[in-house]
């Protein structure tokens, strides 16, 4: 039997060669490679000295192809859980100096342990992905040790904030549990994610792709939409995953976080007087309006590279975490497509799952037409939008800053769908579509038969806008709370989220809708 001195020696030792890693000449090569060692990722993400780690001493029992010979730090994950902002969080890195990282079935033990403490205790999970894979010599109990935690992350979903950071390559089964967490961080020039890689894919099918062009970050933020961001750096990565978890609650008991605001709640932005251009055909940076809105000019935007006719982020008003949908002018004229679609309808189910307000501006002039769209199932993607804002009981601002027409008007968070407070600016236009699309299908006859056919068209034009292209007929029939003037847009949004800061709203009894996938 040891003594106590023996045995607190012995601990030293075994910590020291867990905290090693792979060693000195992996984690040289871990920083060749423009990457941090795992250890080094963890204590970028954790406020200082508040790092606990669990399972260090975790060792795999693999007996096939000599890998019993064969010892691995920590299995190939470090997991434990701190203080982020100091608030609770739980967080794990794959360590790829330790045998690539490659998911076995104690790994995966570690990992869902973590996941269950999480749900369990009511707080963020963040994974660090950094791997080669599944450990083959382990066969399906690595495969069981993926679907252990495919199985968490569907518990977890929509009880706690899920994070993936992608900071080496991610490929085959290892790519599902970043798709099914909540937010996806990717590093450009060092990170991927694919179901086959370059070799498989030149194999099967001849064509030849290196792995930044088939799942880089790059291409992910903005082409497939299967990451949220493409950072420059894990350190830039590890910031913004920080900056993202300030705006979120720990689970969806609790409310969002509020912070501290100087900013005048009912400060005016006499900016937004102009920012809409009189031509109605020339565009404008909904940005501005974003930024006018919110506390300090400051909003986070998550998807930035991808469907950028939408834009989706969060902000704060008077301290409170508020998340916006918005049509983008600038892109397509802010139409709504395929990935629109998709984009906001699932920032609108993360806002609601986790409480927190949901701000929409609309200038949307409708769905993108095309064939194209048609045959990629605008119909089925645009159903998603509608389902989502009527299955939200979040409280729910609208804000009309000019177009909205037809069945995108109603897509946009319309009174129909839930919103609670709709607010439109005086030279909004809410109609089923623009006047002059309107006016050669009403009028059609009488333009006909007019002499002077253009003249006759735009006395037309003229009639249908003054009857319909303005937010006072829908504001006649209650469908627009109030028409306000746009410098006033900060104080009357912020007023209504105020008062709705207490909103319940229960719906019917079911096990799950059938949401239009």
């Amino acid at each position: 039997m040891k003594t106590i001195k023996e045995g607190l020696a012995d601990l030293d030792a075994r910590e020291e060669k867990a905290l090693a890693q792979g060693g000195e000449k992996a984690v040289a090569r871990q920083h060749k490679g423009g990457k941090l060692t795992a250890r080094e990722r963890l204590a970028l993400l954790f406020d200082a000295d508040s790092f606990t780690e669990t399972d260090m001493f975790v060792r795999h029992r693999c007996h096939n192809f000599g890998l019993e010979k064969t010892e691995i730090p920590g299995d190939g994950v470090v997991c434990g859980y701190g203080l982020v902002g100091g608030r609770r969080i739980f967080a794990y890195a794959q360590d790829f100096t330790a045998r690539a990282g490659t998911m076995s079935e104690m790994q995966s033990k570690k990992i869902c342990r973590l996941m269950d403490l999480a749900i369990k205790t009511g707080a963020p999970m963040v994974g660090l992905n950094d791997s080669g894979g599944a450990r083959i010599q382990e066969g399906v109990d690595a495969l069981s040790g993926y679907g252990q935690i495919f199985f968490r992350n569907t518990l977890a979903s929509g009880v706690v904030p899920q994070i993936s950071g992608i900071m080496g390559p991610t490929a085959g089964g290892a790519v599902y549990s970043p798709a099914m967490t909540d937010f996806v961080f990717m590093v450009k020039n060092s990170s991927y994610m694919f179901i086959t890689g370059p070799q498989v894919i030149k194999a099967v099918t001849g064509e030849e792709v290196d792995s930044e062009t088939l799942g880089g970050a790059t291409v992910h933020a903005s082409r497939s939409g299967c990451s949220h961001f493409a950072c420059e750096s894990d350190a830039d990565a590890i910031d913004q995953i920080r900056e993202l978890l300030s705006y979120l609650p720990s689970n969806n008991l609790e409310d969002p976080p509020v912070a501290p605001c100087s900013d005048d709640p009912a400060r005016d932005c006499p900016e937004l007087d102009s920012v809409v251009p009189d031509d109605p055909r020339k565009s404008y940076d909904m940005r501005t309006v974003i930024a006018s809105l919110a506390d300090d000019g400051k909003f986070f935007e998550t998807h930035e590279l991808f469907a950028t006719n939408m834009i989706v982020c969060f902000i704060r008003m008077g301290g409170m975490p508020v998340g916006v949908v918005a049509n983008q002018p600038m892109v397509m004229a802010g139409a709504l497509d395929v990935n629109a679609s998709d984009k906001a309808t699932r920032f609108i189910r993360f806002c609601n799952a986790f409480n927190i307000p949901l701000l929409t501006l609309v200038d949307v002039p409708g769905y993108l037409p095309g064939v194209e769209q048609e045959h990629s199932g605008i119909i089925r993607h645009g159903a998603k939008l509608l389902w989502c804002y009527s299955e939200a009981t979040v409280p729910m601002v609208t804000l009309v800053t000019r177009k909205a027409y037809g069945g995108s008007y109603l897509a946009m968070c319309s009174a129909d769908l839930g919103a609670d407070c709709v607010f439109a600016w005086p030279n909004a236009e809410i109609a089923v579509m623009g006047a002059e699309g309107a006016s050669r299908i009403i009028f059609r006859k009488e333009i006909a038969a007019a002499e002077d056919k253009d003249a006759k068209f735009a006395e037309k034009v003229d009639e249908y806008e003054d009857l319909f292209a303005n937010p006072y007929k829908a504001a006649e029939r209650g469908y627009v709370t109030a028409v306000i003037r746009p410098s006033e847009s900060r104080a009357r949004v912020l007023e209504a989220f105020s008062m709705l800061r207490n909103k319940r709203e229960l719906r019917p009894s079911r096990k799950n809708g059938n949401i239009p996938m």
